[in-house]
């Protein structure tokens, strides 16, 4: 009979087991966490401080460059720590609260981008009744309802893993905390668990992704009605295809993870989809939506010449 136990730690193995590799992973993932940081950083800084940013899609932008910054940090400092350390491990319970912040941010950032996409279907749609439809109120709910979702979704699945019990070794493969290794590592019946992960964080997934299409193709659709030029055409999905790109980033392999049956033999597959996902997703979002859009890109200009001219008045006085 295999040994029942309480689990009081977690060895998280990691990317790699491959010593001579791990310095090199470590300086490259050490410089995508500090480009996702300042960079999603600098987006909020301008989307709080610029008049002009004011609105709708720049206040769900704010609220995705915080996710990000977050999303980043429950996964990224442990990972880098572990690349030197020996005993790379992890207690029980900050391994269920690693857990649980990263389901929450990660579902939160999924309803997020369906939110977004609302918005844009509403700005070129109804474009004559935009600011009624998108005012302060609605979005500020949204977004409440969003992170207030996320959080007892998470809540769900951070109760339900932590009430299990686990046999023999506590070697995670993966590189930090989530349901679909601890549950490799589970005694007795994980049915419930199982289908919670496929159902609800299913649902959670596939949910907003179809929602996230259907505003596009009522974009597309809206778009070919009322316009038969192809300029007016290509100018109206441009402002789309920014969030697009993002979309797909996230969305592609978060379908792949929690849709695919828990097998040992995903497990690397698995960590490549995370690393997708929470590690190099938030780091592009701030360069896609700052390249393709000229809004941000001249707040962040703005910003960064008013600092300069004040540096600048400082050294002269």
């Amino acid at each position: 009979m295999l040994n029942q136990t309480s689990a009081t730690a977690f060895l998280l193995l990691g990317v790699t087991d491959i010593q001579a590799l791990q310095p090199y992973l470590f300086v490259v993932f050490l410089a995508i966490y500090m480009v996702s940081v300042v960079g999603n950083g600098a987006v909020l800084l301008v989307v709080v401080s610029d008049p002009r940013l004011h609105l709708p899609m720049y206040f769900f932008l704010g609220n995705l460059s915080c996710l990000d910054i977050c999303y980043s940090t429950v996964t990224l400092p442990k990972m880098l720590e572990n690349f030197f350390s020996t005993h790379k491990a992890i207690s029980f319970l900050g391994c269920i609260s690693q857990l649980h912040f990263f389901h929450f941010l990660g579902s939160t950032e999924a309803m997020l981008l369906a939110v977004m996409a609302f918005d844009r279907f509403v700005a070129i749609c109804r474009p004559l009744h935009y600011s009624v439809i998108m005012n302060y109120q609605l979005c500020t709910r949204m977004a409440v309802t969003v992170w207030t979702i996320g959080f007892f979704h998470a809540l769900l699945h951070s109760m339900m893993t932590s009430r299990l019990n686990f046999c023999g070794s506590h070697q995670i493969h993966h590189f930090f905390c989530d349901v679909k290794p601890l549950l490799e590592l589970a005694c007795g019946n994980t049915e419930l668990n199982q289908w919670l992960l496929n159902t609800v964080t299913g649902t959670i997934a596939m949910g907003p992704f179809f929602l996230t299409l259907l505003s596009y193709f009522s974009i597309i659709i809206s778009l070919f009605s009322k316009t038969h030029s192809c300029s007016a055409l290509r100018k109206a999905l441009s402002t789309c295809a920014s969030h697009f790109m993002v979309v797909i980033l996230f969305y592609a392999p978060v379908i792949f993870t929690y849709i695919s049956p828990t097998s040992g033999s995903s497990m690397d597959q698995d960590q490549v989809a995370a690393i997708m996902y929470s590690v190099v997703t938030p780091m592009l979002n701030p360069l896609i939506y700052t390249l393709r859009n000229k809004d941000v890109k001249a707040a962040l200009s703005s910003v960064f010449t008013r600092r300069g001219d004040l540096n600048t008045s400082r050294a002269h006085f």
